[in-house]
């Protein structure tokens, strides 16, 4: 029996929100090579990005706007995900002036990736739907 459109899209988009975080945490332990860590973490999350707006398109069949948004909504996990582990490695790691501005980042972190992450993804769909034509639910 076949999952609900509804739990496939959310089930994806925590998936990859989670996935965002993990990849953004661990790829920032190692001490050298900072620069190719921080390249390969930008890779990684722009191949999940591209196959998220993929199976948002081709195999869910969602509009442009649909996809859009729950592309948009895995994006801003992660950027929260990411905000929990500084303001985490900040308690971690003693004392620290800047405690007020994680705490800030928890809502303002997402935000500021939302809105890039929609305009992307929107835009992305719109081509694909032009340039591929317009694909049926069945």
């Amino acid at each position: 029996m076949g999952e609900s459109p509804h739990l496939s899209w959310l089930r994806t988009a925590v998936f990859l929100g989670i996935g965002y975080a993990l990849v953004g945490i661990v790829f920032a332990v190692p001490a050298t090579h900072v620069q190719a860590w921080r390249l390969a973490a930008w890779g990684v999350s722009a191949i999940g990005y591209a196959a998220h707006i993929a199976y948002e398109r081709f195999r869910l069949r969602n509009s442009p706007g649909s996809a859009a948004l729950h592309v948009t909504f895995a994006v801003a996990l992660g950027a929260f995900g990411l905000a929990v582990g500084a303001n985490i490695h900040s308690l971690a790691s003693g004392p620290n002036h800047y405690r007020q501005l994680l705490l800030l980042a928890l809502g303002i972190w997402p935000v500021i990736t939302a809105l890039p992450a929609f305009l992307v993804a929107y835009g992305t769909n719109i081509i694909l739907a032009r340039a591929l034509g317009s694909v049926p639910r069945q």
